[in-house]
């Protein structure tokens, strides 16, 4: 009898570590994911706002792939069962409408790609919007933040988890090849002589001593 007691309180004193190692991990993933949708909240913020032109494209492009490194993990891991039957009231959704407006502005004539439904049940191609992408995104990780800043972390995790699955990694995804696709552009897209004009000068301008 005594010997099954014991094996009987090792299991459970096993269980109970199990549990507070998943508590643990699932709180550090939390605070991470927590922290990447506030910077992607910044940057976008920071674009729309059209301080810096100059480095928009890269400053979202880095953004966009944080964002979506921390949606990766979400999507790797069990689906996350928040402790109540419906979502909380997290009270009104983000207006992000001001922001998207004034992105709007920033990418004016850039704004429209061609986008694939699905690439594995339909290869239908229809219009894309990086304004409406960066937006959509905004709002999904800013709704998970109300729930995470009001300390519920489950279902801060499971909103996150659920939206990017569904929609804002799907958006932040395309929105992100749209992005390589224009700095890659801008890189390469140069006249053979404006680049051998730029060698040349480079090779034969004297250095100082």
């Amino acid at each position: 009898m005594s010997e099954r007691l014991n094996g009987s309180a090792a299991a459970e004193t096993e269980t109970t570590t199990d549990r507070t190692t998943e508590v643990l991990e699932l709180r550090r993933i939390g605070e991470e994911t927590a922290a990447e949708a506030q910077a992607f909240l910044d940057a976008v913020t920071e674009v729309a706002a059209g301080s810096s032109p100059d480095i928009a494209i890269p400053v979202l492009l880095l953004a966009l792939s944080q964002s979506l490194l921390a949606g990766a993990r979400l999507g790797a891991i069990t689906d996350i069962v928040p402790s109540e039957r419906f979502e909380p009231d997290a009270g009104p959704d983000p207006d992000v409408d001001p922001v998207r407006a004034s992105l709007a502005n920033v990418f004016d004539g850039l704004d429209d790609y061609a986008d694939v439904v699905d690439p594995l049940t339909s290869a239908e191609v229809v219009r894309g919007s990086l304004v409406d992408d960066l937006a959509d995104v905004a709002a999904d990780l800013a709704h998970g933040l109300k729930h995470y800043r009001a300390g519920r972390l489950d279902e801060a995790l499971w909103w996150w988890q659920f939206s990017y699955l569904s929609t804002w990694g799907v958006r932040a995804t395309s929105a992100l090849r749209v992005l390589q696709s224009m700095i890659g552009h801008l890189r390469l897209d140069v006249d053979a002589d404006t680049v051998a004009d730029a060698e040349f000068e480079a090779l034969h301008t004297p250095r100082p001593s």
